[in-house]
Order: C-alpha cells, then sequence, then structure tokens
C-alpha cells in the first residue's frame, strides 16, 4: 500500500516515533521525524509535509508555542498527540490553529482515521459550487441546500454556520472560534447561543438530532462536521 503524503512527527519520545514509524509506514506513508520544537520546525519548513504530528509536551519549548510559530507560515493540517488532556488545552490547540486533538495513549486505527479525515479535507476544493454528502446537496452559488432532494430553507445564520462547518470538514471548530466567526467577537462566549442553532441545524439536515451522523460535538470543545 501506498501514497504520496508525507507526515512529519514532533515527538521526544522514542517508544512513540517507532509506533508512528511503523504504523504510518505500514499505510504507505512517508515519515519524517523530529525531537523537538527547533528540529521540528525546521524539519517542516525543508520539507513541506503533507501533515504534522504534534507533541505538546517537547523539551526544548512549549508545543503551543510551536504550533503558532508554524502556523505563522504553515497551512497543511496539524493533529495533536499528546498526554495533555485537560480541556482548556484542548481549546486553547485548536484556537492556536490545530485541525484535530488525540491524547495518548491512542488507538492506532484512530489515529490513522483522523490522519485520513484531515488529509481529505485538505486536498477537498473548498470553491467547488456544489457540494454533496449523503443525502445532503449544496449549492453555494445560488445558496440552496436540498435534502433528500427536497430545499431546506434556512436563514441567514444558519446557512453561514452550516457553510462555516462543512467547509472545514473533519476539522474541530471551538465554540469560542464559530462564534467569532459567525456572530462577531461579542459572542464568543455565548456558547448557549451557539448549542441552539446547532439545534435547529440537526434538526433540518439530520435523519436523528438525537443522533447526529453530521454535526458532532467535541464535548466542552465544539463541533466537528463529519461527511464521510
Amino acid at each position: 500500500m501506498s501514497n504520496s503524503y508525507s507526515i512529519l512527527v514532533i515527538d521526544d519520545e522514542v517508544q512513540i516515533r517507532k509506533l508512528l514509524e511503523i504504523s504510518l509506514e505500514a499505510n504507505g506513508y512517508k515519515v519524517i521525524f523530529a525531537e523537538n520544537g527547533k528540529e521540528g520546525i525546521a524539519q517542516a519548513a525543508s520539507h513541506q509535509p503533507d501533515l504534522i504530528l504534534l507533541d505538546l509536551g517537547l523539551p526544548d519549548q512549549d508545543g503551543q508555542e510551536v504550533l503558532m510559530k508554524l502556523r505563522e507560515w504553515y497551512n497543511n493540517p496539524i493533529v495533536i498527540v499528546t498526554v495533555k488532556s485537560a480541556e482548556e488545552e484542548i481549546v486553547k490547540a485548536l484556537d492556536n490553529g490545530a485541525n484535530d486533538y488525540l491524547t495518548k495513549p491512542f488507538r492506532t486505527q484512530e489515529l490513522l482515521a483522523r490522519i485520513r479525515t484531515a488529509l481529505r479535507s485538505k486536498s477537498s476544493a473548498t470553491n467547488e459550487s456544489v457540494q454533496s454528502f449523503g443525502n445532503i446537496i449544496v449549492d453555494y452559488a445560488s445558496r440552496i441546500v436540498k435534502v433528500k432532494e427536497e430545499v431546506i430553507k434556512f436563514t441567514a445564520t444558519e446557512y453561514n454556520l452550516l457553510t462555516l462547518l462543512i467547509k472545514n470538514d473533519g476539522r474541530v471548530l471551538t465554540h469560542q472560534y464559530i462564534l467569532k466567526e459567525i456572530w462577531g467577537p461579542s459572542y464568543s462566549e455565548q456558547t448557549q447561543y451557539l448549542r441552539v442553532f446547532v439545534a435547529q441545524l440537526r434538526k433540518k439536515i439530520e435523519e436523528d438530532p438525537n443522533r447526529p451522523k453530521f454535526i458532532l460535538t467535541e464535548s466542552g470543545v465544539g463541533y466537528r462536521f463529519n461527511t464521510s
């Protein structure tokens, strides 16, 4: 099995690097390694990998700082893989530009699934005029959404929220990020406000709003759209 994707692993743990080397290469990825933040930034600049797996507990500098430095110029997906599981760390990493977050110890198949999702989001054309998934069709040019061939009415805010989620397919968006993007900075703490709108969207596009397939909740963090 082979593919053309390269992955940079920035992690100081020898055992983790070995595990990732075996797992990723077995699935056809080209793997590059860095043991600290400085080396990781240099490797990212020289190799321009398709995706970065970044540990937050690096020996030379805080992983959040490395993430922010990378995001000054690196636009491909970054997935955090770390032992730090505190909610505030997750939210901070996502707000700093991470696409996803996985805590150690992790299941290899889950990591591979997250990688595939992030790479799919990278390669999907966000400028497509029409996008379809499941029974849903979104026509961006005409701002029309169809579910099972039926045109569904959305308010302007509902439509903007839905398309923001879709265009970030697979990426975890924090409550604060969504609120700022859709309603502006003054609404950044109004998470209850956001929950109401998400519930409305689910009623309109999900077969079972109580068991959503598309708009997934990342508890305490935000939402992830899933088109797979």
